[in-house]
């Protein structure tokens, strides 16, 4: 019901509705005025003729009585005589026309005056007023009748105006990027429809080319990218294997080869992301633990010696997802973690569906704390490049899972990562 009040059919024809209901009062308000003002006028006539043809009878027989019927009654009134049969509510007006009520009888009085006398002719407006109120019950029920008439006239009439946009909206709907675009604007008039359905044609042929361009970069990326990468990998490992080196430069190398593979996971990553269904990205059950395990290797060149690493992760604990996206979330998390505890302890725990990583460092400001998934953002002191943190957020909202950071100023940060999503819960042997 709530979708139908707010579809232009129904807004339509309650328009067709809002606009016989003001024509139909417009016409009922005009016919009862004219109707009453009629009514009035032929009293007043009626009147007059009466007190003309008393008046011709009394000058003929001045003994004539004035008419007493069921819609008229006359009096006369002579000079210097008292006339106690006449109401006293007549002997009080003045020459001209009333409305008065005698005994709960509505009446119109015409009084006039003649060769010194006054006349009173009175006409019973009961009937009329009867015949008045059962005009406007007819004005109403017609009223009525055109408002019905009208919705049921502006609902057709929107329906035959708004079918095309339905038609529209459904090839619209029903449309992807590998269909002949020509299609939504097939069997549609040179109207304004039919010119908004060549539009859409036209921006889902866009739509296509841009999404084949879309998928040749990525092809491109997925070869250009990673064939150099893995050969960079593949010098980088010859290098830390040959025992010429100083420590200075398997220092250097292994840095090379963090980057590198940092590279490698950031790439995987994204093009993973640039799917356009997200179950796509669920192919795999990985393990968190080893997951974890995998990060704090990888990162721990960042760890302090000053600093305390304690890790509590029960296993295997499985979850459904891509084991590179997960490791991105993971790695970002903990690599934040070490990189701003100078000193201290960080703790790393599995339970409960949760991952929490918490820290001594440094910690967030205040001002910071709300734009930490912002892209490209990056905090007092970080040397990153400010897309960790959002990716991480990208990829969370991609499998429905929660992150939550709180974090002080100075006392340190804690992470919580919430698997606990219908369909994507973490399986504990």
């Amino acid at each position: 019901m709530h979708s139908v009040c707010h579809s232009l059919r129904f807004k339509l024809a309650l328009t067709f509705a809002i606009f016989g209901a003001m024509i139909s009062l417009l016409l009922s308000l005009g016919l009862s005025f004219t109707a009453h003002s009629l009514g009035e006028r032929l009293m007043d006539e009626t009147l007059r003729a009466e007190i003309d043809d008393f008046f011709s009878r009394r000058l003929r027989n001045p003994n004539s009585l004035p008419p007493a019927t069921l819609s008229i009654q006359g009096y006369v009134r002579q000079r210097g005589q008292v006339h106690e049969y006449i109401p006293p509510e007549l002997l009080s007006l003045i020459e001209g026309k009333h409305q008065i009520t005698l005994h709960g009888t509505p009446y119109r009085v015409a009084v006039t005056d003649k060769n010194g006398e006054r006349y009173f002719m009175l006409f019973n407006e009961k009937r009329q007023r009867q015949r008045e109120e059962m005009f406007l019950i007819y004005l109403g029920a017609g009223a009525l009748i055109m408002i019905l008439i009208s919705a049921w006239a502006g609902w057709w009439l929107a329906g035959r105006v708004v079918a095309p946009v339905a038609t529209l909206a459904r090839r619209v709907s029903l449309a992807r990027p590998e269909d002949d675009a020509a299609l939504v604007a097939q069997g549609f008039s040179n109207d304004e429809i039919g010119q908004l359905a060549q539009v859409f044609a036209a921006y889902l042929k866009r739509m296509r080319a841009f999404i084949d361009r879309e998928r040749d970069f990525t092809a491109d990326v997925s070869h250009e990218l990673r064939t150099p990468l893995s050969i960079v990998q593949g010098a980088v490992e010859l290098l830390q294997d040959d025992k010429q080196q100083h420590d200075k430069q398997q220092e250097r190398i292994a840095k090379i080869g963090r980057a590198n593979r940092d590279m490698v996971n950031l790439t995987s990553a994204l093009l993973l992301m640039s799917r356009e269904n997200a179950d796509e990205a669920i192919v795999q059950t990985c393990d968190l633990c080893e997951v974890i395990a995998a990060a704090i290797e990888m990162n721990r060149h960042l760890l302090s010696e000053e600093t305390m690493l304690n890790l509590v992760c029960p296993g295997p604990a499985q979850i459904a997802a891509e084991r590179t996206l997960l490791s991105i979330v993971v790695t970002n998390l903990i690599r934040n973690a070490f990189s701003h505890t100078p000193s201290g302890s960080i703790s790393i725990s599995v339970a409960d569906n949760v991952l929490t990583i918490s820290d001594t460092g440094i910690g967030i400001s205040g001002e910071e704390i709300g734009k930490i998934f912002q892209r490209h953002f990056k905090g007092a002191g970080s040397t990153g490049s400010g897309i960790g943190l959002s990716l991480v957020k990208r990829i969370c909202d991609r499998y429905g899972w929660e992150t939550m950071i709180d974090s002080t100023q100075g006392r340190g940060t804690s992470a919580r990562l919430i698997f606990s999503t219908p369909g994507k819960v973490i399986h504990t042997a």
